[in-house]
């Protein structure tokens, strides 16, 4: 998966923003105004932080060693960052998945109900 084609996945999801705030490097997607991946645009090779369950994020960098790593300038405990071309498409998806749903359970309600969760 390239980056383009992650950016096309991540803005289809429901209530999903991208901006850059940090920097002009910096793709970040929201959704409902929270962050659920960041992407560093001219890193190489290409990369992705994402967050993840603190369990699980510990047992995918244990499997993935080298590939998934502690979140570069992220919380280590939350967030993943991936090599994108080290992974497949299917895998990456759904880990994306699984970031922005975390991230959704943790909005108030209204917002939730709002998405259609």
């Amino acid at each position: 998966m390239n980056i383009e084609q992650l950016r096309e996945y991540c803005i289809s999801k429901k209530g999903v923003t991208e901006s850059f705030p940090f920097d002009e490097h910096t793709l970040v997607f929201k959704v409902m105004g929270k962050m659920f991946a960041l992407v560093a645009l001219e890193r190489l090779p290409s990369q992705v932080n994402l967050k993840c369950d603190p369990e699980r994020a510990l047992t995918l960098r244990e499997e993935y060693d080298g590939i998934i790593i502690p979140g570069y300038h992220m919380s280590k405990k939350h967030w993943n960052t991936l090599y994108l071309d080290q992974l497949p498409p299917l895998f990456l998806k759904e880990l994306i998945d699984d970031s922005y749903n975390l991230v959704v359970s943790k909005l108030p309600k209204r917002t939730r109900e709002q998405l259609g969760y």
